[in-house]
């Protein structure tokens, strides 16, 4: 096999992608397989970081040892796994919200980060950190606590629309339209941001740093069960898409022809991705290219069928979440490295590759 491939140097892109198919044929398989792969990489990355983690931390949660609990099964157990778990959750969520994105737009180079729908949330939550705190200071803090989230979804759902209807109505059709739209949307939630900025105190401008840059250090067992609701709830919904997203690849013109409601199907996606960007965007900022790289690198194995891209762009999503996620908790021990530097470094490269292979297909 590796003469063979020395000898054909394309052979080995091929031979993986029909591995990895193979797989994909059988769901059961492909799903116990996931679960593995995810759990080794949870055990495996638990054990990094300032705290050193035994056996004893581990189990002392079943059979405590005593009234007090250890440092280190208190570090496991309260900030390290909910860190994890909430990254795993949170890599699938932006993978399937840019599998959408892309799926929806026709197009590969589509994202939530790209196309403003992140930076919307964001902007949306900035104006609430600064420009509405004294409002925001007369919540009780049970309503505080979601009205950070709410503010995301409704920023990065206005994007969301704006993108759609503006694309439409300047450059009906074009892909360069729609991402030079998603552009213009971007720069203007970045200004809207850059004013906040300016006007914050230490304490708010401490806060939007956080939005900026990208963290996963707020993680903890309630948001956990929070983004597991949701995307149980978003599978469960967009699972029975799958189909749909294949017919939409062909055109709306097509789509509607075969009977498909594409209004109602593009409002739906736009929501989803709203609510599953928005989400992210609320409890760790803006972490770019997840949405972008994890679709690529799944269509580029599968194929285009939605049916094993959007399964595969969370998966996907997920674990490359987790590793950017650890290494930005590790490589500065005691300090912390924002994520969304790590997620750039991976992404910012694949963006420019990408746009040169899409540069050769249309030459």
């Amino acid at each position: 096999m590796l003469a063979y491939s020395r000898q054909c140097p394309n052979a080995m892109p091929y031979l993986m992608r029909s591995i990895v198919t193979a797989i994909w044929i059988n769901k059961s398989v492909a799903g116990l397989l996931s679960f593995f792969v995810l759990i080794a990489i949870v055990l495996l990355v638990s054990q990094l970081g300032a705290v050193q983690i035994g056996f004893n931390d581990w189990i002392w949660i079943i059979q405590p040892n005593g009234d007090v609990q250890p440092p280190g099964s208190y570090v496991l157990w309260q900030l390290r796994l909910p860190r994890i778990i909430f990254s795993i959750g949170i890599g699938a969520a932006l993978g399937l919200s840019g599998a959408l994105t892309q799926g929806l737009f026709r197009n590969p180079l589509a994202d939530p980060g790209l196309l403003g729908v992140s930076a919307g949330a964001a902007c949306a939550v900035a104006m609430g950190i600064v420009i509405f705190s004294d409002w925001n200071a007369s919540l009780s803090p049970e309503w505080r606590f979601w009205l950070i989230p709410v503010l995301a979804f409704l920023g990065a759902i206005s994007v969301c629309f704006a993108l759609d209807r503006i694309a439409r109505w300047i450059t009906p059709g074009s892909i360069a339209g729609l991402l030079l739209t998603g552009i213009a949307l971007n720069a203007l939630a970045a200004s809207i941001i850059g004013l906040c900025t300016y006007l914050a105190s230490d304490e708010q401008l401490r806060n939007l740093t956080f939005w900026t840059m990208g963290s996963l250090s707020g993680a903890n067992w309630m948001v956990v069960i929070a983004i597991t609701m949701l995307f149980a709830l978003a599978w469960w919904r967009l699972r029975r898409l799958l189909a749909v997203m294949n017919v939409l690849a062909l055109g709306e013109s097509v789509a509607a022809h075969v009977g498909v409601e594409v209004g109602r199907i593009r409002m739906e996606i736009i929501i989803w991705v709203a609510l599953l960007s928005g989400f992210a965007v609320a409890w760790c900022g803006m972490i770019g290219f997840i949405g972008l790289v994890a679709p690529n690198f799944a269509r580029a194995w599968l194929g285009a069928d939605q049916k094993k891209v959007i399964p595969a762009s969370m998966v996907l999503g997920a674990i490359l979440l987790v590793l950017a996620d650890t290494c930005a908790r590790t490589l500065a021990i005691p300090a912390e490295v924002p994520v969304g530097i790590f997620t750039a470094l991976l992404g910012a490269p694949f963006f420019i590759a990408l746009l040169r292979s899409s540069r050769r297909h249309i030459a």
